[in-house]
């Protein structure tokens, strides 16, 4: 999940909830986009990822909703 994602890990987003698909299309996120983490608040805070060279921040719910095959 992408909420799961540590400080400056990257990986390619492979699933994203249906019903959360319409709402986040807009910021460039959708299946098969790279991304990387950026920031990660503590205690269920949001997430600021950076996609194409530019930083977007979701919510903790978003984000759990949102799966991403990490490189290692």
């Amino acid at each position: 999940m992408l909420s799961e994602m540590e400080f400056g890990e990257e990986g390619k987003v492979i699933e994203i909830d249906e019903g959360l698909r319409k709402r986040i299309a807009g910021v460039g996120i959708r299946v098969g986009k790279k991304l990387r983490m950026a920031t990660r608040q503590p205690i269920k805070g949001p997430v600021v990822i950076e996609l194409d060279r530019v930083n977007t921040s979701l919510g903790f719910g978003f984000a759990n909703k949102i799966v991403v095959d990490v490189k290692e």
